[in-house]
This record gives structure tokens, C-alpha cells and sequence, in this order.
């Protein structure tokens, strides 16, 4: 208690020591202190209902406040896995999705293949046919001239070698057969 007196002593006799218009008031009656711990005692006790009554009422609120997160938070969590579930789902749906369409893909690309084979063996038919065709044309073609260039050589040798008596015996000759024929 001494200590205290000393301190209060000290913080008034400040304002002596280093010229400060600031004091401390150590009489408690003057100060009123008295009446202030009593208005603030009167004002607890009072107001203690009224008080108590808000703070009951914001307690519950509060409590009502984290229920209602507590419920909105399991709400969440099972739309949450509920997401996740269907997530699940649609993964497996696109994993079988994609692996339907690489066997279309590759039934396509045999499909394709095959189709380009058989394309080929058309066109390598049709060619033979036409090499063969054309094969035959040029045999023919040569037949002919070889007969032609035959009858034009014999036909030569025999101008060159057929005088006016034989064409003359010749022609008789065929007139006396066609006779025959008449």
C-alpha cells in the first residue's frame, strides 16, 4: 500500500518537476471516484438483465449461424460426391466413348484400305484388259500391213513380171472357169 502511496505521490509531484500542466488528484472524495465505481456497479447491475438477455440472444443466434453452416457444409459435402460420383460416371462414359470411336476409326481405316485394294485390282485388271485389247489391235494392225505390204510387193513383181500375152491368158483363163460355173 505504501508503494502505491509513493507512486501516486511521484505522479503528482510530476508536473513540479518537469513544469507539466498535467496532475493527479489523490483525494478520492474530490476526485469522485467513489461515485463513478458506483454509477459503474449500478449501471452492471442494472443493466445485467437487459444485457444478459442480448447476450443469451446473440449466443443463440451465433449457435443458430454455425447449425445452419454446419448443415449448408454437409449439404455441400454430399453435392460434392455426388459431383465426384458423376464425374466418375462421365469419365467412364468418355473413356468407352473413345475407345468406340478408335475401332470405328480403325474398321474405317481397314474399310478405307480394303476399298483402296480393291480400287487397284480394278485398275490392274482394266489395264490388263486394255494392254490386252490394244495387244490385239497392234497384231492386227501389223497383220495388215504385213498383208498389205505383201499384196503390193506381189502385185509389183507381178506388173513387173506379167506381159500383155499372159494377163491375156490369165483372163481367159478365169472367163473359161466362170463358164463352167454359169
Amino acid at each position: 500500500m505504501d508503494s502505491c502511496i509513493q507512486v501516486f505521490s511521484v505522479i503528482a509531484n510530476f508536473d513540479t518537476d518537469y513544469n507539466l500542466s498535467i496532475s493527479f488528484n489523490t483525494d478520492f472524495l474530490e476526485a469522485n471516484v467513489i461515485n463513478i465505481l458506483l454509477l459503474l456497479l449500478g449501471l452492471m447491475y442494472v443493466l445485467k438483465e437487459f444485457l444478459g438477455s442480448i447476450l443469451v440472444d446473440r449466443q443463440e443466434k451465433v449457435l443458430l449461424a454455425i447449425q445452419e453452416s454446419e448443415e449448408r457444409l454437409k449439404q455441400a459435402n454430399s453435392r460434392l460426391s455426388e459431383s465426384e460420383k458423376q464425374l466418375a460416371q462421365t469419365q467412364m462414359v468418355i473413356a468407352q466413348i473413345i475407345k468406340e470411336a478408335e475401332t470405328t476409326a480403325q474398321k474405317v481405316r481397314q474399310s478405307i484400305l480394303d476399298q483402296g485394294k480393291a480400287d487397284v485390282d480394278k485398275l490392274i485388271s482394266a489395264s490388263k484388259a486394255s494392254i490386252a485389247t490394244a495387244e490385239v489391235q497392234i497384231k492386227q494392225q501389223i497383220q495388215l500391213q504385213v498383208t498389205s505390204l505383201a499384196i503390193k510387193r506381189v502385185t509389183m513383181q507381178l506388173q513387173d513380171q506379167i506381159t500383155p500375152n499372159i494377163q491375156t491368158r490369165i483372163i481367159d483363163n478365169n472367163i473359161a472357169q466362170l463358164g463352167g460355173y454359169l
